[in-house]
């Protein structure tokens, strides 16, 4: 069967803008020129026939096009990341490669790698991010970093911590005429959603009584990155884990406009291969891992 799969090159463009929302960031990221990378875009939206986002003066957001063709080549693009990987002998003992959530890996564990480089620096670590904080991906990944309420009998789980859910909101939604005082408030503004993790708009209502609350969900997210980035932005209220905020609450970013939390579905692991949880590359970065959850103030005990 002959593929007619538009270039790579436009292909890691339109991820890589995706991924940071930003032409800026994915021209840094591929070492080309901002202009290359429009331009890469552009191609890509000719070829498909569609558009991918819109673009603004301050800002690009996908369409739901993008927002549709993004996970997908996300994922594919990863795939066959490990797997290079897999072939390059990345399993070597001085590399470790982790799988973590984009969430947990850009507004938690990122800022605090260099704590474990310090400590080991004959470690390479190798971080493979996932849309879906829940799948642990095996080939070519030694640990990952996942939500799991399920368990495979041939993975070793050591838990990390339970989550608990919360909406957030910028601090403009808290002053005006039509200011939120109160949950039923919430029926007058977007609900931030992440469609990979259904319910959770759910199951928050229900714990605080308005299952029946009409509620507007038209905004929807693959990830709580981008629906805690709208929040910023002040396009609604959104749901999230202690983890992913701790920063934007203290610096004012976002606010918590109600304090009821609601448990979330599972608990956090870190997962391997069954027999592979003492190697010395991966009991070190678990280790360190879960000390540094463990003083962690943002993270409930």
């Amino acid at each position: 069967m002959v593929r007619t799969l538009p270039p790579l090159t436009a292909l890691r463009a339109f991820e890589a803008a995706a991924r940071n929302l930003s032409f800026r960031a994915a021209a840094d990221e591929l070492n080309v020129t901002h202009s290359a990378v429009s331009h890469q875009i552009k191609a890509l939206e000719t070829d498909l026939g569609v558009k991918l986002f819109n673009r603004t003066t301050r800002r690009v957001e996908l369409t739901s096009a993008g927002q549709q063709y993004f996970p997908v080549l996300r994922e594919a693009l990863d795939r066959i990341g490990r797997e290079t990987e897999k072939l390059r002998g990345t399993r070597a003992a001085g590399v470790l490669t982790v799988q973590v959530y984009v969430t947990i890996a850009m507004r938690w564990l990122l800022p605090r790698l260099a704590a474990f480089r310090r400590i080991a620096p004959d470690i390479e670590v190798r971080l493979s991010t996932t849309f879906r904080d829940w799948e642990y991906e095996r080939e070519g990944i030694d640990v990952g970093l996942v939500l799991a309420n399920r368990y495979d009998s041939d993975l070793h789980y050591r838990i990390l911590f339970r989550g608990e859910l919360f909406p957030v909101c910028s601090p403009d939604l808290l002053h005006g005429a039509n200011a939120l005082r109160q949950p039923e408030d919430l029926a007058r503004v977007p609900l931030l959603s992440v469609y990979t993790a259904p319910g959770h708009w759910d199951r928050w209502l229900r714990n605080v009584g308005l299952a029946d609350l009409p509620r507007d969900t038209s905004l929807q997210f693959d990830t709580y990155i981008l629906a805690l980035e709208a929040a910023i932005a002040g396009e609604g209220v959104a749901l999230t884990n202690a983890p992913f905020v701790g920063p934007d609450l203290r610096a004012g970013r976002l606010v918590r406009p109600f304090e009821a939390t609601v448990a979330q579905e599972g608990a956090w692991y870190i997962v391997c291969d069954d027999g592979r949880q003492d190697e010395p590359k991966i009991k070190r970065f678990s280790d360190w891992l879960a000390a540094q959850i463990a003083s962690d103030p943002d993270i409930p005990s």
